[in-house]
């Protein structure tokens, strides 16, 4: 984990997928949506669709970043969209078979939102972010959502970021992104000057309040 290191954070970037929640069953799930797109893309069965899909995530990760070479991406680069991509995602998805309230992080938003200006920043399109934030009882405990299918650019992406960060209407160092993904979520807004915290568990989500209250004393 990366412990806050700013003293005056006045906001929090949340990711949504793996960091509000974390399940593996419908992490599972989107990987087999994102094969089921490539199918009916390329005309193939699913395990040829995961195969391919599979060889062109590893030879662009060889090629590039692998810790950033993203489903979407893989899909894109086997002649895809991602606005098609998270319409498949829409129409096949079911959070709800998955997902369910978890009390102790509700209110640990609660108690922050007494505090702190709150945002999710997600590659999730908007549907099914405020869907599974339903889901999770976090509806309308943020300040604004921001998500893929506003510019279609999905993070990391310095452009989308210092839109977000101008949006807040603070300097970085007030800002503290907490995500799942050090490269996709938090390297970044790191390299910007924002605090971060890597949480990939909701235990340690949960551990997020009592060091923002240590590290700002």
């Amino acid at each position: 984990m990366t412990v806050p290191a700013a003293n005056d954070i006045r906001a929090i970037v949340f990711d949504l997928d793996g960091t509000l929640y974390v399940s593996d069953e419908y992490a599972a799930t989107i990987q087999d949506a994102a094969v089921g797109y490539v199918s009916g893309l390329l005309g193939l069965n699913s395990a040829e669709a995961s195969q391919i899909l599979a060889d062109t995530r590893r030879r662009m990760a060889d090629e590039n970043d692998a810790a950033t070479t993203t489903l979407s991406a893989a899909c894109c680069e086997l002649g895809g969209t991602t606005p098609a991509l998270h319409d498949y995602f829409q129409r096949h998805m079911r959070p709800e078979s998955y997902l369910k309230r978890d009390d102790r992080v509700v209110h640990l938003i609660e108690r922050l939102g007494r505090h702190f200006s709150l945002y999710v920043f997600t590659n999730n399109n908007r549907p099914l972010t405020e869907h599974i934030l339903l889901l999770l009882g976090l509806e309308g405990r943020f300040d604004a959502i921001y998500c893929i299918d506003e510019t279609w650019e999905s993070k990391p992406h310095e452009a989308r970021l210092d839109q977000i960060l101008k949006a807040t209407g603070l300097s970085p160092h007030k800002v503290l992104f907490v995500g799942d993904r050090y490269e996709v979520d938090l390297q970044l807004p790191e390299q910007k000057g924002c605090p971060i915290y890597l949480s990939q568990s909701i235990e340690q989500l949960l551990r997020l309040e009592e060091l923002i209250v240590r590290n700002n004393r």
